[in-house]
């Protein structure tokens, strides 16, 4: 009776076990726009929001809510739940899940052009939306602006860029005042033109688009060597 009892619970742990992910796969996000497809990657540096992002894409959580703010050189945002159903003109952004994710900020995880990044209020301890989230447009910046956008962080007591980080704001561009107020956790590897159609969109004077941008997304588990391959990610070491 033992051995069975024994047996019956492996069986049981098996199948749990088995759809463990394997550390040689990555979780790759898709994201379906009426302007074409982007492919995302989440960071596992920030494992609470990859987790929560994970669990409600598999959900179909983000099936046929809008992006519901957008701001051209700057940022496309969405998950707003209260989208799905909203009327024109209705004002989004207040929309829920219940919870917030306390913030993961991580140095070398900053805001450049295509960054995943996690929406929320003003709380002081800076915890990020369960749901809503954002995806960098940004700009390219000069030294002359990018000199001001340093003021501006030390202004908002963000996080400085490094040298490295620099020249990618100079280069690919992004938003850099935002770096350590607002914790980034993925990006985009695939689709970036698709930011920038969608963030030229015209809106309204609240910035949400005056025609409805919904969003359908999925994911898959797939090996790092193929996202590798097919999207020219690479992974750090």
């Amino acid at each position: 009776m033992r051995l069975f009892v024994l047996l019956v619970c492996l069986l049981v742990i098996a199948p749990v076990l088995a759809k463990k992910p394997s550390k040689r796969k990555d979780y790759l996000v898709t994201i379906h726009t009426d302007f074409g497809i982007m492919r995302l990657i989440l960071y596992d540096q920030t494992p609470k929001h990859k987790e929560n992002f994970i669990k409600l894409t598999n959900e179909k959580f983000y099936d046929g809510l809008l992006f519901h703010r957008i701001i051209q050189n700057f940022m496309i945002q969405g998950g707003d739940p209260e989208s799905r159903t909203a009327k024109t003109e209705q004002m989004l952004g207040n929309g829920d899940v219940g919870y917030t994710i306390p913030a993961e900020f991580v140095p070398e995880l900053f805001h450049k052009k295509g960054a995943l990044a996690a929406a929320r209020n003003n709380n002081p301890e800076k915890a990020s939306s369960g749901c809503q989230f954002y995806v960098v447009q940004g700009r390219v910046w000069n030294d002359e602006d990018f000199q001001k956008q340093t003021e501006r962080i030390a202004q908002l007591k963000g996080r400085q860029p490094t040298e490295a980080q620099k020249q990618v704001y100079k280069t690919l561009g992004g938003t850099p005042h935002l770096d350590g107020n607002y914790t980034v956790f993925g990006e985009v590897i695939d689709g970036l033109p698709v930011v920038d159609s969608l963030a030229k969109q015209p809106a309204n004077p609240l910035n949400r688009p005056t025609k409805d941008l919904r969003m359908t997304v999925s994911g898959e588990w797939m090996k790092k060597k193929k996202i590798t391959k097919q999207f020219g990610y690479t992974y750090r070491k």
